[in-house]
């Protein structure tokens, strides 16, 4: 694969008019959520304050179900997009929004749908940017992707699963190496889903069961969250590049 020298001005030009155009939109969706009494948005410090914190909060979703839904959906899409930090926190304020099931199901749609934006961002502008940022990555994972042709869908669902690639990389890395969109967003889809059912069942768990049901069921779920990175090292080169860039 070709390296690209330099960032283009017009792709500078399209990035920022992208940026925004969602930031007119995140804009629109602040101005049009309904007044209300805002003092109980603090960061908690200790459980107290965050269970007080999620009855407001539940409080307010149940008034305006649909505001909160789309202000949600347009912040977690923003913040996929552009590679910001964060997705955790809006995993677990999802579980207690919507709860377990609801909010498995509105992380995955999220998710999925600030992965796609970023891709297709990625697959206008973004490979200057690749090379500059994750030249090392960009070659472990093209290298991957092509032994992997025909069993693609096999192993991005992987991928997602692992700490072998980070997920933000992934996103915006895809396009550049040849993955195709249907491949990306079925794997994407299907991958996420182990790491939403933990961030949402955790704070769930730390929120309303008791302390010793609490530990085992997150010593359960710490244990299946690492098997997948246990086996994903037969998966890995012994000279795999470096991995320390954060995930999502």
């Amino acid at each position: 694969m070709a390296r690209d020298d330099g960032f283009p001005v017009w792709k500078a030009a399209l990035l920022a008019g992208v940026a925004a155009v969602f930031a007119a939109g995140l804009a629109g969706v602040y101005v049009s959520m309904p007044r209300s009494d805002y003092s109980f948005l603090k960061l908690p410090r200790n459980l107290q304050e965050l269970q007080v914190l999620t009855v407001h909060l539940e409080g307010y979703t149940s008034d305006y179900t649909i505001q909160v839904l789309v202000g949600y959906c347009a912040v977690y899409i923003f913040m996929q997009t552009f590679m910001i930090p964060g997705n955790i926190f809006m995993s677990l304020l999802a579980g207690a929004l919507f709860g377990q099931l609801g909010g498995l199901a509105l992380v995955i749609f999220a998710a999925t749908a600030g992965a796609s934006s970023c891709y297709f961002l990625s697959k206008l502008v973004g490979k200057p940017l690749v090379f500059s940022l994750w030249p090392d990555k960009l070659t472990f994972f093209q290298k991957q992707v092509a032994k992997r042709r025909e069993k693609l869908l096999n192993y991005m669902p992987f991928l997602r699963v692992t700490t072998t690639l980070p997920n933000t990389f992934i996103n915006f890395s895809s396009p550049i190496v040849g993955v195709p969109y249907h491949t990306f967003f079925l794997a994407t889809a299907i991958g996420l889903i182990p790491a939403a059912y933990v961030t949402v069942r955790v704070f769930l768990l730390l929120l309303y069961s008791s302390f010793p049901q609490s530990i085992a069921v997150l010593f359960l779920i710490g244990l299946v969250s690492v098997t997948p990175t246990l086996l994903g090292k037969n998966e890995t080169p012994s000279r795999a590049p470096d991995m320390a860039a954060s995930t999502n």
